[in-house]
């Protein structure tokens, strides 16, 4: 039997759910710009992705790497290059998840007005 969480533990927990890695990923500018990109053009590498916007490919590089792993985009290898794309089934999965667990917390950590 699980203990029900106190208020604190739940502003705690829908914090931690809206402070994760996913919205991490997004909050700076150039990469969503980096993100954007990757939508624009479906599958592509790193050159490719990079040629337009002003960052050096080694900052695209980690600014995909971050978005990987946030789950974001996903990468394939193919011999050495590395291909990226949009995950778009997982970005509508991490955000359902994200919203169920918000509307679980919402009554213990921030109800709203009652009247």
């Amino acid at each position: 039997m699980t203990t029900p969480l106190t208020r604190n533990q739940a502003i705690e927990a829908a914090i931690d759910s809206l402070d994760g890695t996913f919205f991490k990923a997004l909050c700076e500018p150039a990469r969503v710009a980096v993100l954007k990109r990757v939508m624009q053009l479906g599958r592509a590498d790193v050159t490719d992705i990079a040629t337009g916007l002003p960052q050096e490919r080694s900052v695209i590089s980690r600014h995909l790497q971050v978005l990987l792993d946030a789950g974001i985009v996903r990468a394939s290898k193919v011999g050495r290059q590395v291909f990226y794309e949009v995950d778009g089934p997982a970005i509508v999965q991490r955000l359902e998840d994200i919203l169920h667990h918000t509307k679980s917390l919402t009554p213990l950590c921030c109800p709203g007005s009652s009247g």
